[in-house]
């Protein structure tokens, strides 16, 4: 088994920064991919960043550009940091990862971006 609890959500303004953490406990020696999924409401669940064992990484177009995603295998966490935040940014952050072919949520994290 695997818990992921996430960090760092919070209000703020359009253009700040924010950054999130992802921390996983319990068998994390099964960890492969892990990343970033978010939910505004009314909408679905869309992929934000995700990274690999190696550090290899895919960012969501709505982020690229303003978005990082970061890997610490030392200290079973990864990080989320957040630049140029807009309005439509907006919403629930989920930090995932799958274990033996099983998909493993965080119970999320909020982010609101408004003035």
């Amino acid at each position: 088994q695997v818990q992921l609890v996430e960090s760092g959500g919070g209000l703020v303004q359009p253009g700040g920064s924010l950054r999130l953490s992802c921390a996983a406990s319990g068998s994390v020696e099964l960890l492969r991919d892990m990343g970033w999924f978010r939910q505004a409401p009314g909408k679905e669940r869309q992929m934000v960043a995700l990274v690999s064992p190696s550090g290899g990484y895919n960012l969501g177009n709505a982020v690229r550009g303003r978005f990082s995603i970061s890997r610490d295998d030392a200290k079973n966490t990864i990080e989320l940091q957040m630049t140029n935040l807009k309005p439509e940014d907006t919403a629930i952050y989920y930090c995932w990862s799958v274990v033996s072919g099983s998909t493993i949520w965080g119970q999320g994290t909020q982010v609101t971006v408004s003035s």
